[in-house]
């Protein structure tokens, strides 16, 4: 089984869940806007993947940080730390299979492979 976790007004989101849907592909819709998220899972996602493979640096809530804030973010614990507080720093979605990252966001092709 598949977790999908993002939120749900996110369009990358709803891109792949429309995505999933049409394909028939079953899965879990993890909202960690409602739900949060671990330091515990962000730290598994780090070491699977790297904290800098999944912190949006585009996302508006990024852009809206005091320059004060960014410029700390330069450990996997700051930046671990800084998600926890605020989940939309969190690149979306991110797919899980049996708790191993798949996929970070929408890509189709990969999709295609994987699905």
């Amino acid at each position: 089984m598949y977790t999908v976790y993002g939120i749900p007004n996110c369009n990358t989101v709803k891109k792949t869940l429309t995505w999933l849907d049409k394909h028939k592909v079953k899965y879990i819709f993890y909202n960690y806007k409602t739900e949060g998220v671990t330091k515990a899972k962000l730290k598994i996602w780090s070491q699977q993947k790297g904290w800098e493979s999944f912190f949006n640096k585009k996302s508006s809530t990024w852009r809206e940080l005091d320059n004060s804030i960014q410029i700390k973010i330069t450990s996997e614990k700051a930046a671990i730390d800084l998600m926890t507080e605020k989940t939309s720093l969190i690149k979306r979605p991110i797919i899980e299979e049996d708790g191993s990252i798949i996929s970070i966001g929408f890509d189709e092709k990969l999709f295609k492979e994987i699905f």
